[in-house]
């Protein structure tokens, strides 16, 4: 028998976090709805499971926003227990005095009962979404939270060891063809010496094992390294703990051909650790274009 993917649903009051939650989920590689009429919850499974996605489960917010459609929530989850397919709710809540201060800092009216005052609204969702409430397996109460307190949370009941992993994407890129937009912190290789200028490596990409070895065998690339290394492994627990699911780190040469690609395949190596996904991107590399220029 097939194994069915977890399904997550997601509800709970409106600014008590279900935003941030459906965020955590996706960094947890789920496929993720908002806002989800409840009538299309099987029909939602059954797509994703014939897809075969390479997902980790599903992870919907259904609401009181759906207004009307919401009164299908019951019969949605009554058919999805006569398929045998299990699920979760997991309900957000906060104090009444702080949702109120949230509406207004954001100048937003509350979504189902635009016309009400605040408070009347925010406790007459709570009416609506009581009997969900009773079937919830986790309850949060985030009127002490904040965003990346939620996403820690939610990675901690739900995530699986690759997904509270933190994916660690070393990058190598070469100056001239401009700096990696999505990097979170670069480093500059350009000082080494340069196999360019050395006839039989020039045309040899850094994972070819005798440029390592000519990049290697300068104090200044070691000393370097160990520095960058040490400063990587001192910051990766701290991002991880921050809630983060990504970090990106380029290290950069002229052309991102030679002295990048040494330096990123052997951190790749070294950082390799529980908890940390590592993976490898030499973005300029595959163009076989050699450092050129003055470095």
């Amino acid at each position: 028998m097939v194994e069915k993917l977890p399904l997550i649903l997601i509800t709970g009051l409106s600014g008590a976090g279900k935003t941030t939650a459906i965020r955590a989920f996706e960094d947890l590689e789920f496929f993720c709805v908002d806002n989800l009429p409840p009538r299309l919850l099987p029909g939602l499974v059954e797509l994703i499971e014939e897809a075969d996605l390479a997902v980790a489960g599903i992870a919907a917010v259904i609401d009181a926003r759906g207004r009307a459609l919401f009164d299908q929530m019951l019969p949605a989850l009554s058919q999805l227990e006569s398929r045998h397919q299990p699920y979760e709710i997991l309900f957000l809540e906060a104090e009444d005095r702080v949702l109120v201060q949230r509406f207004q800092e954001a100048r937003r009216p509350h979504p189902l009962f635009p016309g009400r005052r605040l408070l009347e609204a925010i406790q007459e969702e709570g009416r609506r979404l009581e009997p969900l409430k009773g079937r919830a397996r986790y309850i949060l109460d985030t009127s002490a939270m904040k965003p990346r307190d939620l996403m820690q949370k939610i990675h901690h009941l739900y995530g699986d060891q690759a997904g509270e992993a933190l994916r660690l994407i070393l990058m190598s890129f070469g100056f001239k063809g401009g700096l990696p937009p999505d990097a979170d912190m670069v480093f500059d290789a350009r000082f080494l010496p340069n196999p360019f200028y050395v006839a039989e490596l020039r045309d040899l990409p850094g994972t070819d094992g005798r440029v390592e070895d000519y990049v290697w065998n300068w104090p200044e690339t070691r000393t370097f390294f160990a520095k960058v290394k040490d400063l990587l492994q001192f910051l990766l627990p701290l991002v991880r703990g921050e809630g983060r699911s990504q970090f990106v780190v380029a290290v950069g040469c002229t052309g991102g051909f030679h002295r990048s690609v040494v330096l990123v395949e052997r951190l790749a190596r070294e950082l390799r650790a529980p908890g940390v996904d590592v993976r490898v991107q030499h973005r300029d590399c595959q163009d076989r274009v050699p450092d050129g220029g003055l470095p």
